[in-house]
């Protein structure tokens, strides 16, 4: 019988997931990253001002989702929590304009970051053990992407 969960549980667990990717059998985080190209095109159109408040809260938001996905998971970092990697990826593309060069270069650029881990995202990644740290290593990979995808468009012109 399957484990019966409530109302909230489900929830924590959808957002945790990006809407069920992080279920994807390969390369879940890779798959739930998808997540930020629509998020990014939506949120392209805010001001510079709203972009970072609505930021902040998906930030907080995704802080406590990891964290209770954690919890029922019985893992902290499970690979099947992928709301850290829209978190990241919406910082590697924030405040620029929304264009298919932009969200692919962005999503490229994010992946390789967060896979590599670079410090700070390695110490969030093996020192914080909860939710945030969840989150911050992917936020670290996001700015070390959002530089390199600034640096590869200004260079394409």
């Amino acid at each position: 019988m399957k484990h019966a969960r409530t109302l909230e549980q489900r929830l924590i667990l959808l957002l945790a997931s990006n809407g069920g990717l992080g279920y994807f059998p390969w390369a879940p985080g890779t798959v739930g990253t998808l997540a930020g190209i629509p998020a990014f095109w939506l949120l392209a159109r805010f001001s510079g001002p709203l972009y970072a408040l609505t930021w902040v809260a998906l930030l907080c938001l995704a802080c406590w989702v990891a964290a209770g996905a954690g919890r029922l998971y019985g893992v902290v970092d499970d690979r099947r929590i992928v709301i850290d990697e829209l978190v990241g990826y919406l910082v590697t593309v924030a405040f620029l304009p929304f264009s298919w060069t932009t969200a692919l270069l962005g999503f490229v650029f994010f992946r390789f970051f967060d896979v590599v881990k670079i410090w700070p995202a390695s110490w969030c990644d093996q020192r914080l053990k909860n939710g945030v740290g969840v989150v911050l290593d992917d936020v670290a990979a996001g700015f070390y992407a959002a530089l390199a995808l600034r640096l590869c468009l200004a260079w394409l012109g």
